[in-house]
């Protein structure tokens, strides 16, 4: 499949094509399976094995917790502002203390909502899941790897967040590609600068180190699909090895994948960090790429802070 993809509608593929295979796998929604991709999937499939609760995010981690405590697989989201806002006491206090095996599924994180504004723009959403001990955190770039990661998520003892992007997604990872818990790959090799990114940001940090190229800087570039556990040994490799890291999230600077990065690099004693990334505040209402200018998102800004970096503006 070569064409863009909504990354919802993959999930509900997916989670349709194990549920047909794994009796245990339900899905609990919150009034919006149509956008979670579970209404035609799941839900037409199995449709007792699909509980929409309505407009009650709080109380759909309650049903799912109930339903693990059973030994089901609950696959339960919403928007990605509204699961790990509204209802983080919920998750904290039924799934990560308990340890309960739900997954955990965010649509539409981000300012690439655009339009929607701040109310729905999750940018706090993979620090505060990041923060739960035992919530394991993945953010795929593309069809593919939101494929796997979806089996991952089932395979994955424990709960897990799943962080997926509103617009649709082009195919980045290459053919053979295996999604792994605590792994970083590198999709393209460099040894000047590395763009560590994730997410929707992946796609413009490729696009970011291909025109740094044409300027004679080769960057490496992560793939930071498991924010948590992270790639401890990618991200200092790629210290030691490169002129510096810039890591780039559609997310607060605070908090999320930049202080993940931060924290190792800290630790290890090694390496440059620039962060891109939403500086501690609420975005404006408006189209995608416009925002991403707005606050510092974009290819461009990549590139010049990237520069910047290594000295070589």
């Amino acid at each position: 499949m070569t064409r863009p993809q909504v990354l919802a509608d993959v999930y509900g593929k997916q989670l349709a094509a194990l549920a047909a295979e794994d009796p245990r796998i339900v899905a609990v929604d919150a009034d919006v399976s149509k956008r979670m991709g579970t209404h035609g999937g799941i839900g037409t499939q199995f449709p007792h094995r699909h509980i929409n609760v309505g407009i009650a995010e709080q109380n759909m981690i309650g049903v799912a917790a109930g339903l693990a405590t059973t030994g089901k697989i609950p696959f339960t989201g919403t928007y990605a502002v509204f699961l790990t806002g509204r209802a983080w006491d919920q998750v904290r206090q039924a799934l990560a203390y308990t340890r309960l095996n739900v997954k955990l599924v965010g649509l539409h994180s981000g300012i690439s909502v655009g339009e929607d504004g701040a109310t729905h723009q999750a940018t706090e959403d993979i620090a505060l899941m990041r923060a739960l001990p035992g919530v394991t955190v993945l953010s795929p770039c593309d069809p593919e790897e939101t494929k796997q990661a979806v089996t991952l998520a089932r395979d994955t003892d424990g709960p897990v967040y799943m962080r997926l992007f509103r617009p649709p997604a082009r195919p980045i990872v290459p053919e053979g590609y295996r999604l792994a818990l605590g792994k970083a790959p590198v999709l393209r090799e460099g040894s000047d600068v590395t763009l560590a990114a994730c997410g929707r940001m992946v796609a413009l940090a490729l696009d970011a180190a291909e025109e740094l190229a044409g300027r004679g800087v080769q960057a490496r570039v992560l793939n930071m699909v498991s924010i948590k556990p992270i790639d401890r040994e990618a991200v200092v490799a790629a210290a030691r090895e490169t002129g510096g890291i810039v890591s780039i999230e559609d997310h607060t600077v605070v908090g999320g994948l930049g202080s993940a990065v931060a924290e190792v690099l800290a630790e290890a004693g090694v390496g440059k960090l620039r962060r891109i990334g939403v500086q501690d505040c609420f975005a404006e209402s408006g189209d995608c790429d416009s925002l991403y200018e707005m606050y510092g998102l974009s290819t461009g800004h990549i590139v010049r802070t990237a520069l910047q970096l290594i000295g070589r503006t």
